[in-house]
C-alpha cells in the first residue's frame, strides 16, 4: 500500500509539473481552440538597439490559415491571410499589396495555437524556464529558410502573455497580448478584404481556381 500510495504522489507530482512548465501550458491554453481575438501592443528594435518603433492593435486568429491583424496606433495597416491570399493594405499610401499564402505565414509561432500538431511538425520547442514572472517556450523553425531565428512564447496563469522573437538579420521583436477571447464568434468579413476603391494594388489580387475532380 505504502509503494502504491508513493507511486500515485509521484505520478501527481509530474503531472502537476507538467502542468506549470511552458508547454504544459501551451497544451492548456490551446486546446479545444479554433479560433481566438486579442489585443496587443508591439516594440520592434533593430539589431544596432535604435530607438526602435511601437505600435498597438487588435488581431484574430481561426484554423487553419486564416489571419487578421490590425494595426491601429501609431499609424493604420492592414494585414488579412484569407486561407489563400495575404492582404497588406496602407491607407496612408493608399496602397494594397497581394500575394499567395505561403510556407512565410505557415511557419508564424502564432498559429501553433490553433493548430498543435504543427508544433511538432514544423519547430522544435524547448523550456526555457521563468522570467519576468512567466513561463517560456523557445520555438526554433525547422525550415531550410527560417523567417527567424527564434521565437519565444511567454505564458502566465491565463494563457499566451507575450511571445519574442528574433529575425534573422538581427531585429528583434516583442509582443504583449491582452483581452484573450477564446472561440469568439468572430463577423463573417473578420478574414475577408475587398481593395477600396481607387487604391494603386500590387500583385494578383485574382483568386485561386477551383480545382474540381474529374468524375470517371
Amino acid at each position: 500500500m505504502r509503494c502504491f500510495a508513493l507511486s500515485l504522489l509521484l505520478v501527481s507530482s509530474l503531472s502537476a509539473h507538467a502542468a506549470n512548465d511552458a508547454r504544459g501550458k501551451l497544451d492548456a491554453f490551446a486546446k479545444d481552440l479554433k479560433s481566438l481575438s486579442a489585443d496587443f501592443d508591439q516594440h520592434v528594435a533593430d539589431a544596432n538597439h535604435g530607438a526602435g518603433r511601437d505600435s498597438h492593435g487588435a488581431l484574430a486568429l481561426k484554423a487553419p490559415r486564416q489571419f487578421r491583424w490590425d494595426v491601429s496606433k501609431p499609424y493604420k495597416q492592414l494585414i488579412v491571410a484569407d486561407g489563400e491570399k495575404v492582404w497588406i493594405y496602407d491607407p496612408d499610401l493608399e496602397q494594397v499589396t497581394v500575394r499567395a499564402q505561403g510556407t512565410e505565414e505557415a511557419h508564424s509561432p502564432l498559429t501553433v495555437l490553433t493548430d498543435l500538431s504543427q508544433l511538432e511538425r514544423d519547430f522544435v520547442a524547448s523550456e526555457q524556464g521563468e522570467r519576468d514572472g512567466l513561463s517560456w517556450l523557445r520555438l526554433k523553425s525547422k525550415d531550410k529558410d527560417p523567417q527567424f531565428e527564434y521565437a519565444d512564447l511567454g505564458f502566465d496563469a491565463s494563457g499566451l502573455a507575450r511571445m519574442a522573437f528574433k529575425d534573422t538579420l538581427g531585429n528583434t521583436t516583442e509582443i504583449r497580448f491582452a483581452n484573450w477571447k477564446r472561440n469568439p464568434a468572430l463577423p463573417a468579413d473578420t478574414f475577408h478584404f475587398a481593395p477600396p476603391q481607387g487604391v494603386d494594388i500590387i500583385g494578383d489580387p485574382t483568386p485561386a481556381a477551383e480545382v474540381h475532380a474529374i468524375k470517371p
